[in-house]
């Protein structure tokens, strides 16, 4: 007896097991993430501090560039307690203070300019065949506005990053369309 016994459990043992059908709700299915209109990049980033009558209090101020590549680019600058808050305001700000590029067919500009902005001078000049040959920040500017073939150079002896972006911004803007 006890040896059929023992022969039934053996057999319980090898036959295989019956799983239930998972019946829980299935995990949503993620759309394809949506490409944001604008490239952006943060070009500095700050931990700015304010003293008060308790001790210091501390904020982060964000610079960004943002541009479709196409010929449009801005720059911004926001401030907040927390960095996600402070790029959030310097997209707003950048979005704000966009300006379209003139640009000729080969990506390049029509003509040499030159701007100023509080302390920052920038030359950006045509570059046939070259590339983009620019430093910094203005590179950054220069690449979110689309342009191919443009070359520049930085005569402030400031290395204030927002102020140069802003420079060639400045200078950007201020390209004539040949007619």
């Amino acid at each position: 007896m006890e040896s059929e016994e023992i022969q039934k459990e053996i057999k319980k043992e090898e036959a295989p097991r019956e799983f239930k059908k998972n019946t829980r709700k299935p995990a949503p299915r993620r759309e394809a993430r949506v490409k944001p209109e604008f490239d952006q990049k943060i070009i500095s980033i700050r931990r700015v501090t304010r003293v008060v009558t308790g001790g210091r209090r501390f904020s982060f101020s964000v610079a960004v560039v943002i541009g479709d590549r196409k010929g449009r680019v801005g720059v911004g600058q926001g401030k907040a307690t927390d960095t996600p808050v402070a790029i959030d305001k310097a997209v707003r700000d950048a979005r704000k203070n966009m300006i379209r590029v003139n640009m000729t067919k080969n990506a390049s500009i029509p003509h040499e300019v030159s701007a100023k902005y509080s302390s920052s001078r920038v030359l950006i000049m045509r570059a046939p065949g070259k590339g983009i040959l620019a430093g910094s920040s203005v590179r950054l500017v220069l690449e979110f506005a689309g342009l191919k073939e443009v070359s520049s150079k930085i005569f402030s002896r400031s290395k204030n990053k927002l102020n140069n972006a802003k420079a060639a911004v400045k200078a950007l803007s201020l390209l004539k369309v040949r007619k």
